[in-house]
C-alpha cells in the first residue's frame, strides 16, 4: 500500500475541489475520505465519501441525517465550481467494512478497528488504530502494540467487530 498525501494533487481540478469540500466537511465535524470526479455526456458526476471526526467517546457512525446535512452544505460549492452544468453527487459514509484504498485514509479511522493483510507474514493483523504517519500505522490489539509499515500492507479494511475491543 502506498501513502499519497492529498496535497500532492492540489493543482488539478479534483485536488482543488477536494480542498474546498474538505473545509466544508470539517465545518460539519466530518472528514472527506474520498472524492471521485467524472464527466459523462455533458454532466459532472461526483462520488463523495465522508466520515465523522474521531474523538474520545465520539459517535463515529455517519447516518442518513449526517449525509443529508453534508450534501446540502456541499451542493452550493459544487454548483459554483460547475456553473450551468448538469451535476450529480452521490454522498455516502465509508461503510462498516470499507476497503482502505490509500495510506492517507488511515488518519480518518484513528480509534476504529482495522485489519491489515501483511505480506511479511502472509496473514491478517487487526486491532484498534492508534496512530498513523507517512511510514505506517500502529495498531493496538490483544497482544499489545504492533507497528506496520505501508510497504508490507497488501490490503487493509475497517473491521467493526474490532471496534468493540475498547481499551485493549
Amino acid at each position: 500500500m502506498q501513502y499519497t498525501p492529498r496535497q500532492a494533487n492540489a493543482g488539478d481540478e479534483t485536488g482543488l475541489l477536494y480542498k474546498a469540500l474538505e473545509s466544508v466537511a470539517q465545518g460539519l465535524g466530518m472528514g472527506l475520505v474520498e472524492l471521485t470526479l467524472s464527466r459523462h455526456k455533458g454532466s459532472v458526476q461526483l462520488r463523495v465519501v465522508v466520515c465523522k471526526t474521531a474523538g474520545k467517546g465520539a459517535n463515529t457512525v455517519v447516518g442518513v441525517d449526517d449525509c443529508s446535512k453534508a450534501h446540502r452544505a456541499m451542493l452550493p460549492c459544487l454548483e459554483s465550481a460547475f456553473p450551468g452544468q448538469d451535476l450529480y453527487m452521490e454522498l455516502s459514509s465509508p461503510g462498516i467494512d470499507r476497503v482502505i484504498k490509500d495510506g492517507s485514509e488511515f488518519v480518518h479511522y484513528i480509534g476504529r478497528g482495522v485489519r491489515c493483510y501483511r505480506t511479511d507474514i502472509s496473514d491478517w493483523t487487526g486491532g484498534i488504530l492508534r496512530s498513523t504517519d507517512e511510514k505506517g500505522v500502529v495498531l493496538k490489539g490483544k497482544d499489545g502494540m504492533t507497528e506496520i509499515a505501508y510497504d508490507v500492507i497488501a490490503k487493509a479494511k475497517l473491521d467493526y467487530t474490532l471496534d468493540y475491543l475498547g481499551e485493549v
